[in-house]
């Protein structure tokens, strides 16, 4: 799979929170997400996977929220929407609902279920039982 950095940004493309796990792509390069976000948007090119350069943007929005994992290998893809989608699962059973206000009030936790939920880019501990414990 092998994630680069795993962002949590508002409707507005404001970074709320992010993990660079290897570092191997610049943080700034999410800075390229909404302007490429809403470029693909008006010519309707919407995609799940879009590329800046070397960097691959994968994305989900959820209600008000959007996830972006970045990377610049050829990860598995399926693998990458996935773990977005499990850290939504993850996060509503923690928060109740996964919301801008949920994420700035519990940053703490949002961090440690992060380091948690995957190490180096790649997937670890993803059951929200086992992480309670």
């Amino acid at each position: 799979m092998s994630a680069s950095a795993i962002f949590v940004l508002d409707l507005k493309g404001k970074v709320l929170i992010c993990r660079n796990y290897k570092g191997d792509v610049d943080m700034a390069e999410i800075d390229h997400f909404m302007p490429l976000l809403m470029q693909h948007e008006e010519e309707g090119l919407l995609s799940p996977v879009m590329s800046h350069g070397n960097v691959h943007f994968m994305w989900i929005k959820h209600s008000n929220l959007y996830l972006v994992a970045t990377t610049n290998k050829n990860s598995n893809a399926s693998l990458v929407y996935s773990f977005l989608y499990k850290i939504v699962e993850v996060f509503t059973e923690y928060f109740k609902e996964l919301e801008e206000e949920s994420i700035q009030d519990n940053f703490v936790v949002v961090y440690e279920l992060l380091d948690e939920l995957m190490d180096f880019g790649f997937p670890q501990t993803t059951e929200s039982k086992i992480l309670q414990e």
